[in-house]
């Protein structure tokens, strides 16, 4: 059984959506402290003119160490309406925008409060579209053992160990982190999926890479996306 862990995070980049294709189950990690400018509550599409803008979720005031778990999101529609707003430009350009704010609206639509609950609720909407297989789980709800993490590394670790994985896959960020030795001693092989993001027609002079699903979403449509959503490579 393969596994991935990732933070829940808010509209992420193509590949993020690439990783929870390539395994059997993605469990969205909220037991770890919640970090300020991360992408737990914000992302990024493209802005008017040249260059990028945040759309963010503003969240309810809490303490600096607070787990992702605890963070909740601001009440009231405000927000979301601002981001229907940055992203009416592009309507001129994008040639799937329709289909496009069609998605986010649903996802928009959430009544959740919870930013883990939400973020979740979001990308379920996003796979049922491109037709991946999810099932939500959170680590918060799945009552894990974490007495024997002895660093940032053995997260993943005793996780796979508890759901009897025999495959952990990771993106290549952090993998300084992980000790092969560890997860070979466990019989869990140790993964890292490197995602080939293709450039696409933003109607631009330059090509702003990384952004949000939103922005692949837009100059791509659905069909599009699903068939860039298997270019990818494993080490």
């Amino acid at each position: 059984m393969r596994i991935a862990i990732m933070q829940p995070y808010f509209f992420p980049y193509l590949g993020y959506f690439q990783l929870i294709k390539s395994v059997d189950r993605f469990i969205l990690f909220d037991d770890a402290q919640y970090i300020r400018h991360g992408w737990i509550n914000r992302n990024r599409v493209l802005k008017p003119g040249d260059g990028w803008q945040y759309i963010l979720a503003p969240l309810q005031k809490h303490k600096q160490k607070d787990l992702i778990k605890d963070i909740e999101i601001k009440t009231g529609s405000e927000w979301k309406e601002r981001i229907l707003r940055q992203l009416e430009h592009y309507r001129k350009k994008a040639p799937f925008y329709h289909e496009a704010i069609q998605l986010i609206e649903e996802c928009l639509g959430s009544t959740e409060t919870n930013i883990t609950r939400f973020n979740a609720f979001c990308l379920n909407l996003v796979c049922q579209c491109m037709e991946i297989p999810f099932k939500v789980e959170i680590s918060s709800e799945m009552n894990f053992d974490y007495s024997n993490v002895n660093d940032a590394g053995e997260w993943a670790l005793r996780i796979c160990e508890q759901l009897k994985a025999t495959e952990y896959i990771n993106p290549p960020g952090g993998k300084e982190l992980f000790d092969p030795d560890k997860f070979n001693m466990a019989n869990i092989n140790l993964t890292f999926l490197f995602p080939v993001l293709e450039q696409y027609d933003q109607k631009r002079n330059a090509f702003e890479a990384g952004l949000s699903i939103i922005d692949v979403l837009m100059f791509n449509g659905i069909e599009k996306t699903r068939q860039m959503m298997g270019a990818i490579e494993k080490v």
